[in-house]
């Protein structure tokens, strides 16, 4: 047997191995090659001169080589058939092997007949996601590594991609957890993607085989999957070929023949094909064009004066954002003393601690009459340095807006991670948007792309200036986006063209993704722009191209919250700051603890900031048990959800039995549990319901998800089920409903496809064990029907009804769910007359009935009762005469949303959020719905998008942002 070479080429890096005449392998190599995949093939040939001898057998493998090997016509393994011959020939006692790369992430398993698993597009929950988190924490992966050993706590962070990642650590770093417990967080997120979106519902058990870079460099991130997959040592192995394994597999599997100088031809005629090259119009035609570009901006420049010899009273308003902190102190006339843009490396309270030292440095008697912080970090920063008040980043960025542009109509500010949107009516906020979980089209876009090119991100904006045919790379996200940037990289784009093309994307993505404009007259006639994105000109010129209309871009953009913050505090701070002084900034420390809540069964993930005054911050909490003493009474404000799960609390208890059958509380049984529990009363039976759902109940069940599409209510079902399992119910009881009930307010009244039959999903995915499961197809319409359906599916696990007693129990039933729902609109009716003589502002939270779930609403409704609200849901709204909607109208739940909406139109003192889960495609057509009908009606449209992660930042400022909007329209 002659030699054998295997390459391995990938997104980020270039594997080799040599195999010699016994299989022995005389050469292994693992090398990045920085997206230069032809020159870097071509190098690492002539350094395996040496390793080989003629002919030999050649073969290439990896994401990163089929365009290579179709134009060179050279000879390709696909990845996962290379692993599965490395894994049968070399280790075949493996029962599963887990592989993870720069971008791509693989599993294999080998029980039975050998089945893979491999990622679509998406690096969520790879090597480039571990890449950017390092970047984000500004931590080497070694430290991280080391860093994840010695976690306390875990946190959830999204996986699916590094901007969701994003969304849910920075305010955990302005909460000043411990870097120790992010990263190892981090690394279970990792687990937690690889367990869900790749295993796809089959167990990962038995021998598990660990591969590819991740995986061999970080100790920490193997250990996670020990951890969470229950595994001993003997079953773990992580080889020494584990991050050349694809292409020792490659090499095995080599069977064409080469010499030397035939392969180096080859290699060297790719090196030197032509490149392929996207015709497009640049952003500027001439050097003139540019210049003036920048004249007609520097049009809106800032006041600046000097600190040092200041005597008068002096403003401050720090911008504690998602990456970067902004300080900004004013004089009387909002001339600019001291300004600062940094990036947080992780610690924003470092950042303020060291430019108030240099305000006081540079004047000493400088007088602070007010200080205001906005932003993520905005209630640290408070506590921290004693500021005299906050105020929500949407507010702060309009009063900043007006004070360049008194008529503004749109303001659109793009931030590191946030997008935010205001369209102004009359002067006053009329519409937000802010993006959701995901920061595509914002600067850590940009900024993430320019350190994996090797570049700071302000050198790189300034390189699509100059770019002659910017690169089309659509309007996806970035970890989507990482293959394209690669791609255009090996088809010969300048890192000018990929430079211009990502601003594009960014530009489009604002556009077209979060604000979703149909044309520019959606947008406005007098738009401000702000925020650090668009000091990147070649951001600032790709928005004006895309809209055709010219914006103003004031000097300091991405100050603008900041500023704003500082007008606010000059407005409205008439005495000397509490801010700390020069003395108490030099002693000032800060110590941060990670512990969990006990004071109910969420458990939340608390952080308690300590600050060396005494002074104490809890971040993370969703009530204000662990902020306030218990004996401070404040006003218990109303709140339907509340009192929905007591009256559901209080139905459990009402009928026992000794005779149990087992019910989960999810999904459409939110809505349906009075009507089951007194159905089966009447039959002799207590039902046993799964309790609400937490975090372990969602990871007990989590293996047995086969689709990571299926939005978060869906996933949790497996927990439920898993924990009446763990109950050793007989039965468990859960059928599938085509049909809900009817309510005449709509065409139809279908359940959602997945509501109406995840029972299949359940019983096709789930090990019941010695439980039986009985889903029937049931009807409410037809008594005949309904009552032979449920006769003959428990007749077979060996329970006996007649279908007399099974009709008289539905009537039963259907009383009690009538009642139930009758005395939610009286719980209504009292809510919303409370509010009227207390003059409380009214929010109709809007969702569907297992929205209700603590874990699925994150206590949404705590949030908005905290902020002076009244809550009430969109099913205690009292039955109204159908209205006519623009959509297909046949689902029960989304007809109940649609008259929401209708009635909040007909109050003037209510105004409706609309909870929507990620990954439910029905929402793309209610939002709209919803969204049309209130603006018909001079209402704001406020959405809040959740999943499993339970960071509400974002979610807090929108709520925030309207209660501030509706006092403005109000005139408060």
């Amino acid at each position: 047997m002659g030699y054998r070479i295997g390459f391995d080429i990938g997104s980020t890096t270039i594997k080799a191995v040599v195999l010699d005449e016994n299989n022995q392998i005389c050469y292994k190599s693992y090398e990045r090659h920085k997206a230069q995949v032809r020159q870097k093939a071509l190098d690492k040939l002539v350094e395996l001169k040496k390793y080989t001898k003629e002919p030999f057998k050649f073969a290439i493998s990896g994401s990163g080589a089929l365009g290579l090997c179709e134009q060179g016509e050279l000879p390709f393994v696909q990845e996962v058939f290379a692993s599965a011959t490395g894994v049968s020939k070399l280790y075949s006692e493996t029962d599963c092997a887990i592989e993870l790369g720069g971008e791509d992430a693989k599993i294999l398993f080998f029980q039975g007949s050998v089945e893979q698993r491999m990622n679509s597009t998406c690096a969520g929950g790879t090597g480039a996601f571990i890449d950017q988190m390092s970047t984000l924490l500004n931590m080497s992966l070694e430290e991280m590594n080391e860093a994840s050993l010695n976690y306390h706590r875990l946190y959830p962070i999204a996986s699916r991609c590094g901007v969701f990642a994003k969304t849910d650590i920075q305010p955990l770093i302005n909460q000043g957890v411990d870097k120790c417990d992010l990263c190892a967080s981090i690394f279970q997120a990792v687990v937690d993607q690889t367990i869900t979106s790749l295993a796809q519902g089959r167990k990962i058990e038995g021998n598990i085989l660990f591969l590819g870079g991740p995986l061999y460099f970080m100790s920490g991130l193997r250990k996670r999957f020990v951890e969470t997959l229950k595994l001993s040592d003997v079953q773990v192995n992580c080889p020494e070929t584990a991050i050349n394994f694809v292409a020792l597999g490659t090499a095995i599997c080599a069977d064409q023949e080469y010499t030397y100088d035939e392969l180096y031809k080859a290699l060297e005629d790719l090196v030197h094909a032509p490149a392929k090259l996207t015709e497009s119009k640049p952003l500027f035609e001439s050097e003139e064009d540019y210049q003036k570009f920048i004249g007609r901006h520097k049009l809106h420049d800032a006041k600046y004066a000097k600190l040092k010899d200041y005597a008068g009273k002096a403003y401050l308003g720090i911008d504690s954002g998602s990456t970067t902190t902004k300080l900004v102190l004013l004089d009387e006339n909002d001339a600019i003393l001291y300004d600062s843009y940094t990036s947080n490396k992780g610690n924003p309270l470092d950042v303020v601690l060291e430019d108030l030292k240099k305000i006081y440095e540079t004047n000493p008697n400088i007088k602070i009459y007010g200080a205001y912080a906005t932003g993520y970090g905005e209630e640290l920063m408070r506590h921290a340095f004693h500021l005299d008040g906050g105020i929500v980043e949407t507010m702060a960025h309009h009063t900043a807006a007006r004070s360049f542009n008194p008529e503004v109509d749109y303001i659109l500010d793009i931030g590191g991670q946030d997008i935010k949107c205001f369209k102004i009516r009359d002067g006053h906020i009329d519409d937000i948007v802010l993006n959701e979980a995901c920061s595509s089209g914002c600067g850590s876009f940009i900024e993430t792309f320019a350190k994996s090119l090797g570049y700071d991100a302000k050198e790189f904006a300034t390189l699509g200036l100059k770019s002659k045919h910017p690169v089309d790379l659509g309007t996806r996200c970035t970890v989507f986006m990482n293959s394209g940037v690669k791609q255009a990289q090996k088809n010969g784009a300048s890192i000018e063209d990929i430079s211009a093309g990502l601003c594009k994307s960014v530009v489009k993505n604002a556009l077209y993704k979060v604000i979703r404009a149909k044309n520019k007259d959606d947008i406005g006639k007098h738009i401000v722009v702000q925020g650090g994105t668009f000091q990147n000109d070649s951001v600032l010129r790709c928005f004006e191209q895309e809209l055709g209309l010219e914006v103003i871009r004031p000097s300091i953009a991405p100050l603008m919250g900041a500023y704003g913050a500082a007008l606010y505090a000059k407005k409205l701070h008439r005495t000397r700051s509490n801010i700390l002084n020069y003395e108490q900034l030099i002693k000032f420390t800060h110590k941060s603890q990670s512990v969990a809540c006990q004071g109910c069964n969420n458990h939340c993930s608390l952080t308690i900031n300590t600050f060396n005054d005494g002074t104490r911050l809890v971040a993370g909490n969703k009530c204000e048990k662990m902020v306030h003493n218990l004996d401070t009474k404040k006003e218990e404000l109303p709140d339907l959800y509340k009192i929905k799960t007591d009256m559901l609390d209080a139905q459990k208890k009402k009928f026992k039995h000794d005779k149990k059958i087992g019910m989960p509380l999810v999904l459409n049984n939110y809505d349906l549990l009075p009507f089951w529990t007194r159905f089966f009363d009447s039959l002799g039976y207590e039902i046993v319901w799964s309790t609400p759902s937490t975090k372990e109940m969602y990871h007990s069940g989590q293996q047995s998800i086969p689709s990571d599409t299926a939005c978060f209510p869906a996933k949790v079902v497996h927990g439920h089920i898993q924990q009446l399992i763990d109950k050793d119910v007989d039965v468990i009881f859960y059928p599938c409903m085509t049909y809900n009930v009817d309510e005449h307010q709509s065409d139809n009244h279908y359940n959602c496809p997945l509501v109406a039959y995840y029972p299949e999903v359940i019983a096709a995915n789930m090990d019941f064990g010695k439980t039986k499961i009985v889903y029937p197809f049931i009807n409410f319409d037809h008594d005949a029907t309904f009552a032979k359906a449920i006769c003959m599916h428990f007749e077979k696990v060996g329970i006996h009804f007649s279908e007399k007693d099974i009709i008289i129990a539905k009537n039963a039933a259907t009383n009690e769910y009538e009642a139930f729902h009758e005395q939610l609109v009286k719980e209504h009716r009292k809510a919303v007359a409370y509010a009227r003589e207390n003059n409380h502002p009214i929010i109709v939270l809007c969702g569907r009935p297992y929205h209700l779930d603590p874990l699925i609403n994150h206590q949404m409704n705590q949030l908005l009762t905290q902020l002076g609200f009244v809550v009430v849901s969109e099913e205690s709204v009292p039955r109204q005469i159908g209205h006519k909607v623009n959509v297909l109208n046949q689902w029960t739940y989304h007809a109940r949303l649609y008259q929401a909406a209708h009635y909040v139109v007909d109050n003037k003192d209510m105004n409706l959020i609309q909870l929507v889960s990620f990954g439910c495609g029905i929402d793309a057509i209610t939002s709209d719905e919803v969204r049309d009908i209130l603006k018909d009606g001079n209402k704001f449209y406020t959405q809040i998008k959740i999943d499993e992660i339970d960071n509400l930042g974002a979610a807090k400022i929108r709520l925030r942002s309207l209660k501030e909007a509706i006092a403005q329209k109000k005139g408060v």
